[in-house]
């Protein structure tokens, strides 16, 4: 998210209490606001239709179309876009700009191919199997596949730091989703679940139209490189383990629960648990704010202090060095802390609000009694998730991977443990899985001061590792028997190498 630390300083230095609330919706702009637009649009849409007067059966095979939309299409993106970000950041710092077209059309196949591969078998089935129309199986894959469009392309407008794009092009697509439903329901007299599932689909497709355009705008040239963005899966392949590790470790959890008694089974295809399912949506958004205020600080102070040292380094004296590099640390202690103490504030509030007004709304009974455990477990998740940041400032993959492969398998693990236990205890395995990601993280932050020295300065080798036939071992060789030189020594000549 590097970028937007010169507007947030700019909007923060006249310490007001307007300021403060400009500043916090920038931030939400520029991090949570694509999200927001879509479930909010998604919730206005049921409303103005009538989704409740549907039946039961075509709501649950709505919603849990809805469900599997998002969450494969983060998975299947998953692999690609770490590695494919690093790529884009170094050709743009090379100012190789006729590398990224090759890059973005590369992982966008990887990334369909992908996708395809998941859901083309799971449609199939969903219609053969489940009885589900065909028109109605074609427009969730659709709307599946413009969803991976838009997810992919968004790496790229972040990287080229159009934030402000990002969230225009998601609420210009969303107004479209809107209209475009109410058209099809009252003057097409369509289904209202069709609707709303046709019309989602052409807003994704907008969408990812929009910001398909701006990337072609920005990279016109193309290098036609592809073997070099090959070579990086091969050599940044802990960014593809971390990555996917992370994603899966949000979801995984609830896999676990679907395979319980407690899952609901939609037209034979759609497996869900509806408890924990919301509890887990609701605990994520009492801690969402996290991402908002840690994005905003680390770039307001952080990044400051991370360039200083990267500076000091290139031509500073040992002394600026170690002051840099204090300071630098200290930051990180002091914005991890800060995090903690703020988030919890927030979260305790929103935790206090849910508990009372949720219940009113018909969120109660087990949904209730999942979330507290759940909201803890999301709670030191988006630490964790912090402290990976920091992982990759330092370029400290195996540290980050070693993270998020304790974070998968202990939530996993823990939530296998907590389908014996009372509902209560449904959340552990999450609370488990981020506190061990968390303990490896912060373990591995230390483990980088200490040794940010020998990293950074005994790291790199003078010569460059080359594969071929060794070459001999003798260095000089005396050119006859007992001829002298012209110092009295024999008379050397350089053996070939």
């Amino acid at each position: 998210m590097a970028g937007i630390g010169v507007k947030l300083n700019h909007i923060f230095e006249k310490k007001s209490v307007f300021s403060s609330l400009v500043g916090f919706t920038y931030s939400t702009i520029a991090t949570v606001a694509p999200m927001i637009l879509v479930i909010a649009n998604i919730i206005l849409m049921g409303w103005l239709l009538g989704l409740n007067q549907s039946t039961y059966l075509t709501r649950e095979i709505f919603f849990c179309t809805i469900l599997y939309i998002f969450i494969f299409a983060l998975l299947t993106a998953s692999p690609f876009n770490a590695v494919l970000s690093k790529y884009m950041q170094d050709a743009i710092f090379e100012e190789r700009y006729q590398d990224i077209l090759p890059c973005y059309y590369l992982g966008l196949s990887f990334n369909i191919v992908l996708s395809c591969l998941l859901g083309i078998p799971f449609c199939l089935w969903e219609h053969f199997i489940g009885g589900v129309s065909v028109f109605y199986v074609f427009t969730g894959f659709c709307g599946y596949i413009s969803l991976v469009l838009v997810f992919y392309s968004m790496i790229y407008l972040s990287i080229c730091k159009d934030y402000q794009k990002i969230s225009l092009y998601f609420l210009v697509g969303m107004v479209i989703t809107l209209l475009l439903s109410l058209i099809l329901k009252f003057l097409f007299r369509w289904e209202v679940t069709i609707s709303i599932l046709f019309s989602l689909m052409v807003g994704f497709f907008f969408i990812a139209a929009m910001e398909f355009a701006t990337i072609k705008r920005y990279f016109v040239k193309n290098s036609n490189r592809y073997k070099e963005v090959l070579k990086y899966f091969g050599k940044w392949w802990k960014l593809v383990v971390c990555n996917f590790l992370y994603i899966l470790g949000l979801y995984i959890h609830n896999f676990v629960f679907w395979a319980t008694d407690m899952r609901i089974v939609v037209v034979k295809s759609f497996v869900c648990n509806q408890p924990y399912d919301m509890a887990t949506c609701i605990a994520m958004f009492t801690n969402i704010s996290a991402t908002v205020i840690f994005i905003a600080r680390i770039e307001m102070h952080f990044h400051e202090k991370y360039r200083a040292y990267s500076e000091s380094v290139i031509g500073g004296k040992w002394t600026d060095i170690n002051n840099a590099k204090r300071r630098m640390f200290r930051t990180v202690s002091n914005e991890l802390m800060s995090l903690v103490r703020v988030q919890f504030i927030i979260s305790v509030v929103v935790y206090l609000l849910c508990i009372v007004l949720l219940p009113q709304y018909g969120f109660g009974g087990m949904v209730m009694r999942i979330y507290p455990c759940m909201a803890a477990g999301y709670f030191i998740l988006f630490l964790m998730y912090a402290a990976i940041l920091f992982l990759y400032y330092y370029n400290d993959l195996t540290g980050a991977v070693l993270t998020t492969l304790s974070f998968c398998a202990v939530t996993f693990l823990g939530s296998v443990f907590a389908t014996g236990l009372s509902e209560i205890w449904y959340g552990l395995g999450v609370l488990l899985g981020a506190f061990a990601g968390w303990s490896i993280a912060y373990a591995r932050l230390r483990y980088v001061e200490r040794n940010l020295d020998r990293d950074t300065f005994c790291r790199w080798q003078l010569l460059d590792r080359g594969k071929g036939k060794m070459p001999s071992s003798v260095v000089y060789q005396k050119d006859g028997g007992g001829q002298k030189g012209r110092r009295g020594g024999g008379r050397w000549k350089q053996a070939e190498s």
